[in-house]
């Protein structure tokens, strides 16, 4: 069976991972023959937003405890992931991608990336093994790689950071997938568009799909 790594951010579209995509991501792992490991970087979130108000608040978390609620329990620390384990690498989107992950949603085109993270993403592609980004993720290949071809949906701002980080950017709609096959990355843009869930799902699982044909 294809086995996956699935990195997440933490839990909640406005300070961690985005919950629809990640869950429709597992789904569609499964429902296409794959099984799953879950990681995230064991750190301190940026912050924490009230997904009611969404204004900040005072409390302090840990990406990977909270990651750990949508995974069940069931997961590592990105610290300890091997790329000779895996089949493909995923990142479900979500403003923890952007905050977490990386510093992109406050830093642009100078963020730096988690070191666990650049670790994940430099062995799996040195490894020629598929990636697979969702929603705002694919910006975070683009800092790590550079010269890769993907998609956010159509959001210009995003998508001329993307190219002032040496990447090509393919405009996309819901549940359309881009696929640069000399480096084996798949990008699909979620909710970086105004999706609905199943749309949401459509895109989830087609590229899943077109991660595994490059296994």
């Amino acid at each position: 069976m294809k086995k996956v790594a699935v990195v997440l951010s933490g839990n909640g579209v406005f300070d961690g991972s985005e919950i629809h995509e990640a869950t429709l991501t597992l789904y569609a792992i499964v429902k296409n023959g794959g099984i799953y490991e879950i990681f995230a970087p064991d750190i301190d979130q940026h912050h924490v937003i009230n997904h009611i108000t969404g204004e900040p608040m005072t409390q302090k978390r840990n990406v990977l405890v909270e990651s750990a609620r949508i995974a069940r329990g069931k997961i590592k620390n990105l610290a300890d992931f091997k790329a000779a384990d895996f089949d493909a690498l995923i990142f479900p989107g979500g403003f923890g991608v952007a905050k977490n992950l990386c510093t992109y949603a406050f830093d642009g085109v100078n963020c730096k990336v988690n070191k666990d993270v650049e670790k994940a993403i430099v062995s799996m592609h040195s490894a020629k093994k598929p990636i697979g980004a969702l929603c705002i993720s694919p910006v975070l290949l683009a800092k790590v790689l550079g010269a890769i071809n993907i998609t956010i949906g159509m959001d210009k701002n995003t998508a001329g950071d993307i190219k002032n980080l040496g990447a090509m950017h393919t405009e996309t709609n819901h549940g359309e997938i881009v696929i640069d096959k000399m480096n084996k990355i798949v990008t699909t843009p979620c909710y970086m568009l105004n999706a609905t869930i199943a749309q949401i799902g459509d895109g989830a699982n087609n590229l899943v799909k077109a991660v595994f044909d490059f296994v």
